[in-house]
């Protein structure tokens, strides 16, 4: 697993954790490594930066999310279909270097492997639709 892969897949853990305690993403963070100890150390560096980076723009990646998924309020959605969609929305915002159909691929494969039978799909529309939104097509890079 790429390290990019394991990140993804520890900050989704960091951010479902984050969501259910009132925990700071510094303690969100340092819990989950010390708990974990097997998680690829890899992925550390962008787990912590995908956590730090939801945190601090969470009403501006929620609203987005909200924007984009129509007729779904956030607090109807699953809790890992939502932070899914909060970790692969930072990405098309935030990280210009990380092509959208590598957001979108990655995602649909953590929501197969999390979520519900139902979640690949609903995940992979609405982040297509906030992609769609931030004016990103197929084969571009994330807005940045």
């Amino acid at each position: 697993m790429g390290a990019q892969r394991s990140g993804r897949e520890a900050g989704l853990q960091m951010l479902f954790q984050l969501e259910a305690s009132s925990a700071s993403a510094a303690q969100a963070i340092e819990m989950f490594w010390r708990t974990f100890e097997e998680a690829n150390p890899e992925g550390r560096p962008y787990a912590d930066t995908i956590v730090r980076g939801v945190s601090d723009n969470v009403e501006a990646i929620d609203k987005r999310i909200t924007s984009a998924s129509q007729n779904w309020r956030l607090e109807r959605m699953s809790r890992v279909d939502r932070n899914l969609l909060r970790l692969g929305t930072w990405e098309l915002m935030f990280q210009p270097d990380v092509p959208r159909a590598v957001i979108l691929d990655e995602a649909v494969e953590l929501a197969k492997s999390f979520g519900t039978e139902e979640s690949s799909g609903f995940v992979n529309g609405v982040l297509d639709r906030v992609a769609n939104d931030l004016g990103l097509r197929t084969g571009d890079h994330a807005a940045g």
